[in-house]
């Protein structure tokens, strides 16, 4: 008698790319919110734009950085081969070298990183090399600069694709940061909030403590440093605000509205003391009187990768998977985080669901690239995008093998490729605000 056949599950592909080829191919019968994805992002390095993905409606700023056309031989190069080159020029390097890959990255870049995680995880793993020449960061612009800001002034900080911006940190630039503080100076009648952080009152609070969020740029970040203020991430939202309600009255929260609305909300901040302010009408949209009741003074920025996330996306969810766990990004708009079992940052989730003692279906809220990975890292559960349509974040899918392979081999001829600089009149106040973020522990 012969034993019954045990066939294994197949493994599931935690390639967005080769889904995404598999969907314009017709040989899959999901949706791509854009087909151009399906082309190299090179295609799209001499025009103006995000690029295809979740931001590709989002205006991009006059001057934003572009990319130089990448060599013929990294364009028409396999997947197969570019990756071989990139492991040859990694093990060439050595210790030379570290490359940092966030969560959103595609599965083939993550595949060559040292380091996988988020924003701030990914700083502190460059701080953890200070030998090493050079750090690769496979992420987006304001990642690289913090990566900058925190390593050693002879370490070279390198991003594989200038393209790769990000539409939120585009959403609150310093122009129009600093004419908010002129115009809110004026509203409290405090002068000194033009120099520094402003007067205490009997109190010892002063009028204003601003707070961005690390997704901005470094010089939003040096601005909040010479002001009084502090950078916060998604994990530590919580206890940044907090440090800032003990220093000031209220709270300039940018550049994403949703992270700040959805954490002061869960503190007891009522919603008609969070005002937003829009920087293209006068006082922000808002009146005197509302932004002197105010407790956290909203910018009007997102993040269109979490926009895209619905009730009706959950509602769909619990209905075809009956106790369905539902876990969004406090990025994601507040009816939404309001509708989900949980909101938390990137590693939140993924620690979520590698805490799951039993196989459980998830609904996760944020990007496609994370959520695949996870799915494929944790068969023993059913993980799976909240929005049906593959949507990837359009800067994040700027980095490809090509330019990682590209700025590494540039490193192995002697040649440092795209390299990010902050200047030293930007750094010094922007380390000051990320040295509070750092003291100011959950």
């Amino acid at each position: 008698m012969t034993s019954p056949l045990t066939l294994q599950p197949r493994p599931l592909d935690p390639s967005v790319d080769h889904g995404i080829q598999a969907i314009v191919a017709g040989a899959a019968t999901t949706e791509t919110c854009n087909t151009d994805l399906a082309a190299g992002p090179w295609t799209f390095d001499s025009r103006p734009g995000y690029g295809p993905g979740s931001s590709m409606g989002d205006v991009i700023p006059t001057g934003a950085p572009r990319q130089g056309q990448l060599p013929e031989e990294y364009r028409e190069a396999s997947e197969i081969e570019l990756a071989a080159r990139i492991t040859a020029a990694k093990t060439t390097l050595g210790d030379r070298v570290v490359v940092l890959g966030h969560f959103y990255q595609r599965e083939e870049v993550i595949a060559h990183a040292d380091y996988v995680g988020d924003s701030f995880q990914l700083a502190g793993a460059a701080l953890e090399h200070p030998d090493a020449e050079a750090i690769v960061f496979c992420g987006v612009h304001f990642m690289a600069e913090t990566a900058d800001l925190l390593s050693r002034p002879e370490q070279a900080v390198i991003l594989p694709n200038l393209a790769a911006g990000c539409s939120m940190a585009d959403m609150a630039d310093i122009d129009q940061v600093e004419d908010c503080w002129e115009q809110l100076a004026e509203v409290y009648d405090d002068p000194a909030m033009l120099t520094g952080a402003g007067t205490p009152d009997a109190d010892g609070l002063v009028p204003v403590v601003p707070v961005t969020y690390m997704n901005s740029s470094a010089a939003i970040k040096g601005f909040v440093g010479r002001h009084g203020g502090i950078v916060c991430t998604s994990s530590n939202a919580r206890t940044v605000l907090a440090w800032a309600f003990a220093r000031g009255r209220r709270v300039l929260f940018f550049p994403d509205q949703h992270l700040g609305r959805n954490t002061a909300k869960a503190m007891g901040v009522p919603l008609e003391q969070m005002p937003m302010w829009n920087p293209r009408r006068p006082l922000g949209g808002s009146t005197e009187d509302q932004l002197a009741a105010s407790r956290v003074i909203l910018w009007h920025g997102f993040c269109s990768v979490h926009r895209r996330f619905t009730v009706d996306q959950i509602d769909r969810a619990r209905a075809e998977h009956p106790g369905v766990r539902v876990i969004v990004h406090p990025e994601c708009p507040m009816d939404v985080v309001d509708a989900a079992d949980e909101a938390g940052s990137t590693d939140y989730i993924r620690k979520a669901i590698a805490a799951a003692s039993e196989p459980t279906t998830f609904a996760i809220g944020t990007e496609i690239n994370l959520v695949q990975r996870l799915a494929a890292q944790f068969p023993q559960h059913t993980v799976f995008c909240l929005d049906p349509v593959v949507c990837p974040c359009s800067t994040m899918y700027r980095i490809h093998p090509g330019y990682l392979a590209w700025v590494l081999e540039g490193l192995v001829a002697g040649e440092v490729r795209n390299r990010i600089t902050v200047p030293a009149d930007v750094a010094d106040p922007a380390r000051v605000a990320l040295e509070r973020m750092l003291a100011a522990k959950p």
